[in-house]
């Protein structure tokens, strides 16, 4: 069927997709017909290849395939990359290597001859240690799920003209430094960097976020995922002050406990330019107990106490919770969250609080907290305060 549909004469294609195949040494002719066809003959803009790992058999790209100016968008998943020579993919402007082992020399090979490339994302990708972007075209960089067999080892980032940087997943050490990535504009840090369970790896885990986060102290946009919340208390207990920043957008994503204002507090407090302020309650993190290996119940409760949250946001002019869910009986955070921000918000024009509910009536803990808010006092004069319903 594949050599028939190779001489049929077909309308032109521009996006190709063999996903999810199913793959063993013995398909290789075969999977090699594919990939012929899409980036040959068709000449595709768009190909994706999915292979699924059979008995670690893995489907080598054919040298052909290194060789082509048609392709824009390439993913490539599962195959193993060995070009002899050198690559040109020169149209090439977005590029997903998904659960595949690189080298320094195959991903150099590659980058070199990607001269137009804006977007590479690299998912469940490992060996690699040090990644390094020349290209002033290469704009975003998206790392999910880094995988390291060493410890010891370290993914180090070169990249000076990327200006957004994600990093998602459960990850191997990833070190970037402010002035490797001089030209960040947004950081999606929803990561989370759980090391071996040996004595004294929480501490490793403090001193690298600290080093993470003043990495990314220049940015305007900062979005931080549960992992980076939780051990921000955990360092403001430690005497921890976060560095200045100059962002102006900040995005959390946590349910926020009581256990979470110090350190999102601290870190706000390092936030003076900040205009808008986003919190995703939907983002849940399973272990929320990290702090109890640091102090017990009694000594928590007196350092939270006697905590100084007070500061002032001189730009803060939007605030959204949003994915609000469950009732207020298991948030007790959410209405000092709230009451907070108000009165510290001296310039605030909107809060909004987007709330998620099951059934077809409005719940009545929803309307008696939508009667809290309204009553709080607001030091912005300007301030509206919006309670909505999905």
């Amino acid at each position: 069927m594949e050599r028939a549909l190779l001489l049929e004469e077909l309308p032109e294609i521009r996006s190709f997709r063999v996903w999810r195949l199913r793959y063993e040494d013995r398909f290789a002719k075969d999977t090699d017909l594919w990939v012929h066809f899409a980036i040959k003959v068709a000449s595709v803009e768009s190909f994706e290849l999915g292979i699924i790992d059979t008995n670690r058999q893995r489907y080598e790209l054919p040298q052909f395939a290194y060789k082509n100016t048609s392709v824009r968008n390439l993913a490539l998943w599962y195959c193993q990359l060995n070009p002899s020579g050198s690559v040109n993919w020169s149209s090439l402007v977005s590029l997903s290597f998904g659960c595949l082992e690189l080298t320094e020399g195959v991903i150099e090979k590659v980058l070199s001859g990607c001269p137009n490339l804006e977007r590479l994302n690299l998912e469940g990708v490992g060996g690699i240690h040090h990644l390094e972007i020349s290209s002033v075209k290469l704009r975003e960089l998206i790392i999910e799920d880094y995988a390291n067999e060493n410890n010891d080892l370290e993914l180090e980032i070169l990249a000076p003209y990327i200006q957004t940087l994600k990093l998602f997943g459960y990850c191997s050490e990833i070190r970037i430094r402010q002035r490797n990535v001089a030209s960040l504009v947004t950081a999606v840090l929803r990561v989370n960097f759980a090391f071996d369970d040996v004595e004294g790896n929480l501490d490793k885990e403090c001193r690298y976020l600290k080093e993470l986060l003043q990495s990314v102290a220049h940015v305007e946009n900062l979005e931080l995922g549960p992992w980076c919340i939780e051990f921000l208390s955990i360092l403001e207990l430690k005497g921890w002050h976060p560095p200045p920043s100059s962002r102006k957008f900040l995005k959390l994503n946590a349910a926020l406990e009581q256990l979470d204002f110090p350190g999102v507090c601290s870190f706000l407090q390092s936030s003076s330019d900040l205009e808008t302020l986003v919190i995703d309650w939907w983002y849940d993190y399973e272990e929320r107990n990290l702090l109890s290996r640091y102090t017990n119940e009694d000594e928590q409760s007196r350092k939270f106490e006697t905590c100084n949250f007070n500061c002032s946001f001189p730009h803060l002019k939007t605030i959204e919770i949003i994915n609000f869910h469950g009732p207020l009986s298991e948030n007790k955070s959410l209405l000092p969250l709230v009451k907070y921000f108000l009165k510290h918000a001296t310039v605030l024009e909107k809060f909004v609080i987007d709330a998620i509910f099951g059934g077809s009536d409005v719940s009545p803990d929803y309307v008696k907290m939508t009667q809290q808010f309204l009553s709080f006092p607001r030091s912005s004069p300007h301030a509206s305060v919006v309670f909505s319903y999905q």
